[in-house]
């Protein structure tokens, strides 16, 4: 008789999603994204940071003053980094991020032919860039719901 209080695949993947955001460098947000199909295979996954080759420690990681002295113009975002990590096509896919994607991201993720998007966390839902988000989304057929808490707490000491 097989157990009963195994996780779900959508906790399966957000948890990915999670632990992902851990490799964020950013002080102030670190987010997590994994790209899975329909057959429940991870595809991709991503984190936000700086582009291959760009050293983060060099960046700047702050987020005021002119446009060369933030981290705006140079952190690629989760969502970003695990569609371009992919090997293959994301074509018909899901998406969990552990942050609602911006305006940026979904013209991405609408392109890459993502089908459904699970995010964790909504805090910029009023801004511009996220009433655009969810615009795109809806006249793209992207479908977006919000990961429902529930089950079990996990711990990981690495």
């Amino acid at each position: 008789m097989k157990r009963d209080n195994y996780i779900t695949w959508d906790q399966y993947f957000m948890g990915i999603a999670l632990l992902s955001s851990e490799r964020s460098k950013d002080p102030n947000t670190c987010v997590g994204a994994c790209i899975v199909n329909s057959d429940n295979k991870i595809l991709s996954m991503g984190y936000n940071g700086a582009p291959t080759g760009l050293s983060d420690d060099i960046m700047p990681w702050g987020r005021d003053g002119d446009t060369m002295s933030t981290k705006y113009a140079y952190v690629c975002h989760s969502e970003l980094n695990a569609i371009l990590n992919c090997p293959t096509s994301v074509k018909g896919s899901r998406l969990y991020v552990t942050l609602f994607p911006c305006n940026e991201c979904a013209k991405a993720i609408i392109q890459a032919g993502i089908k459904e998007v699970i995010y964790l966390d909504d805090k910029y839902h009023d801004t511009d860039g996220n009433r655009v988000a969810r615009m795109m989304f809806d006249n793209c057929g992207v479908t977006y719901r919000k990961y429902e808490k529930g089950g079990k707490d996990i711990v990981i000491s690495l």
